[in-house]
Formats: structure tokens, C-alpha cells, sequence
């Protein structure tokens, strides 16, 4: 029986590409939620409304239209039609997004469809609370997790090597305030649903932590076939 697998994590701990390469070799669809946030907080930067404007951002989210493509060369996030994959993995992006995820009535919208895309099972999720608030009666939860340090040092390279120069002092800030939003927010803060098998990426590979995870869920869909 095709699982709904959670993965929840700070930002640089590893949960985008594992989710996408478990996603591949289970056959699910992978959903990423921090890419919906992040599109949102796009959408909201063109329609010149400010990140703490509630009602607008409500508004906002009513009539959004946000996809979430799978293909062979991985997410391709859509904003009205528009592919947008590259434009919200910039810092501002990161930022925005921090902010617009904080905001109860954006949540709110986001978490319906969310639950929607995985009705089915067969979904890899990936976020900040998909295992506490998205999907809490998931049987298969991971919590990713790695060192500050660790964790900035991934989100440089991977702008570096997306043409973006950044020095790794800011990354590293953004990465502290990003973990300090995230986990002190009102509204589904980042934390580690009881359940959850915490895995600790920092000396690990992905492949490493990929088949972890793979070998879980394909005995857990054993148990429930």
C-alpha cells in the first residue's frame, strides 16, 4: 500500500533532495511544500502587497494558482501557468517566504491543497510541518536535520552553483534567522513530531540517507499490502 512519507527539517538539512530521489525510486509524486510558500511569497512581491498584509495575502491565496510538476529533471514549480522554479531559490525568495509561511490564513490555504495533492498516498512531502500539521497521521515521518554550519555551507554551493555569489557569512545569517522564524512562529512552528525517526545528515551522503528512508517505507508498505 503506497504510503504518504513525511520529511520535515530546518533549511539546508537535505530534505529537497532526498525527497526528490525517494520520490523517484518509489514511484510517488514528490510534494514539495516549502516551493508552494515560496511561490505565494513571489506572487505577493508582484502584487506589491507587504509580506505582514493579512487580508491581502488572504486575498492573495483565494485566487492563486500554484503547480507542482513532476518531471525527469525534478520539481518544476508554476505560478499562474508561469514556470517560476528558478525564481523563488533566490535568498530574497528565502526570506519571503519565511515571512508569508508565518501568516495563519496563507497556512490555512496552502494545507488544504497540500492534503488534497496526497489524498491518495504515494507522496513524498517535504516541509517545516508536514508531519505535525499537513499530515499527522502519516505512518512514515522523518525529521532531517544537520549542523548550522553544515546545513549554510550546502545553501552556498547550491547558489554558487546556480550563478549566485553570496558570501557564505550572509548565508550562514540567513540560514539562523530562517531556523529562528521557523521554530517561533505562532502558527505550526518547525518542530520534531513524536514519531518521527530523526536522521542526522551531516556526515551522511544522500544516497545514504535516501536508502534509509526507501528501505522504511518499502517495509512499511510490506505491512500494509
Amino acid at each position: 500500500m503506497k504510503q504518504i512519507v513525511a520529511i520535515d527539517g530546518p533549511s539546508g538539512a537535505g530534505k529537497s533532495t532526498v525527497a526528490r530521489e525517494l520520490a523517484r525510486r518509489l514511484g510517488y509524486i514528490h510534494l514539495d511544500t516549502g516551493a508552494m510558500y515560496r511561490a505565494v511569497a513571489l506572487a505577493a512581491g508582484r502584487a506589491r502587497i507587504a509580506l505582514n498584509d493579512i487580508n491581502a495575502l488572504d486575498e492573495l491565496c483565494r485566487e492563486i494558482d500554484i503547480g507542482l510538476v513532476n518531471t525527469p529533471q525534478g520539481l518544476k514549480v508554476t505560478l499562474q501557468g508561469e514556470d517560476v522554479t528558478l525564481l523563488i531559490r533566490t535568498p530574497e525568495m528565502s526570506s519571503a517566504s519565511s515571512a508569508v509561511s508565518s501568516v495563519s490564513e496563507v497556512r490555512r490555504h496552502m494545507v488544504r491543497l497540500q492534503r488534497k495533492i496526497g489524498s491518495g498516498g504515494g507522496v513524498v512531502a517535504e516541509g517545516r510541518d508536514v508531519g505535525t500539521v499537513v499530515f499527522p497521521d502519516a505512518a512514515a515521518k522523518f525529521y532531517l536535520d544537520a549542523s548550522v554550519k553544515e546545513r549554510a555551507k550546502r545553501r552556498w554551493l547550491e547558489l554558487k552553483e546556480r550563478g549566485i555569489e553570496e558570501p557564505q557569512e550572509n548565508v550562514l545569517n540567513d540560514i539562523s534567522a530562517r531556523d529562528h522564524n521557523d521554530s517561533t512562529r505562532d502558527d505550526s512552528p518547525l518542530h520534531r513530531a513524536d514519531d518521527a525517526l530523526v536522521i542526522d545528515t551531516t556526515s551522511k551522503t544522500p544516497e545514504e540517507v535516501v536508502e534509509e528512508i526507501f528501505l522504511s517505507v518499502k517495509e512499511l508498505e510490506a505491512g500494509c499490502g
